[in-house]
């Protein structure tokens, strides 16, 4: 089973929200959520609450189709960040100039997994 989860056109750069996201992929869906939590970084928050919309969304997934669920068994098998529209704002400069400020969004995906149990039997 697996679910997704994205936020769109959040006001954090692309760049420092791919810093937060490389901390996380490939772990555990609990223990990204710890790291999340207590990382420095102010785009951890989105992240952290992109990954927990996609943990509900798993869990909607898993009650539909009336399957066990547990949040610990959850993998985050993909996550990455995409460039989002850019705002361009102009701020006055010295001698009657304008200078372009690129205020930059993005668009933030998490992909949790929970892997097939292997029952054993042979082939």
């Amino acid at each position: 089973m697996e679910a997704k989860a994205q936020a769109r056109h959040v006001r954090v750069t692309p760049m420092k929200a791919r810093r937060v996201v490389d901390l996380i992929r490939g772990k555990q869906a609990t223990e990204a959520i710890a790291v999340l939590q207590f990382a420095p970084q102010a785009a951890s928050e989105p992240v952290r609450k992109v990954l927990e919309s996609a943990i509900a969304n798993a869990r909607v997934k898993a009650d539909k189709a009336a399957e066990a669920f547990d949040e610990r068994m959850l993998v985050i098998s993909e996550a990455y960040v995409d460039e989002g529209p850019t705002m361009k704002r102009f701020r006055p400069r010295a001698q009657g100039r304008a200078f372009r400020i690129r205020k930059r969004t993005s668009h933030i995906t998490v992909r949790v997994t929970q892997p097939i149990k292997n029952t054993g039997k042979g082939v």
